[in-house]
């Protein structure tokens, strides 16, 4: 769909897509820290959706549990409100934002305390046509490489 189609754009999207052909899915408050959540983030970001679900099938990794729903969800949506095909998509974008830290307490000897941080974290995924990926890292070389 065009921008002009769309009625109104929702400033996630626009900030994450533009207008550019795709879709993405967010899990937000994941009980997992944002340090190993953006090891299994490096580990698919520019795969296909197909071999992406299937690497995070068998990551040993916590965090590939939560990914993997996270990336067959942005697919689904790609899917259904986009109309794009499944096997035409990549993982175009891979965010891993810091969530709030719950604190909590553990009682050591003395009578003191140490604190324990439970962190979380804020994932997003983006999914866009193969083509359009292509065509937005040309671009990127052309201009002069990484800014």
């Amino acid at each position: 769909m065009s921008a002009a189609t769309r009625v109104s754009i929702s400033a996630r999207r626009e900030r994450l897509l533009g207008d550019e052909a795709g879709s993405f899915a967010v899990a937000r408050f994941v009980r997992i820290t944002p340090q190993k959540a953006r090891r299994i983030g490096d580990l698919i970001r520019g795969e296909s959706v197909d071999n992406a679900l299937a690497i995070l099938q068998f990551a040993p990794q916590a965090a590939s549990e939560q990914f993997y729903k996270l990336v067959d969800s942005a697919a689904a949506n790609a899917e259904s409100t986009e109309d794009l095909a499944r096997g035409s998509l990549v993982i175009s974008t891979v965010h891993v934002d810091v969530g709030p830290t719950m604190k909590r307490w553990r009682p050591r000897a003395k009578g003191a305390a140490n604190r324990i941080l439970k962190r979380t974290s804020h994932l997003t995924v983006v999914v866009q046509p193969a083509d359009v990926v292509a065509a937005k890292t040309t671009s990127k070389k052309k201009k002069g490489g990484n800014r």
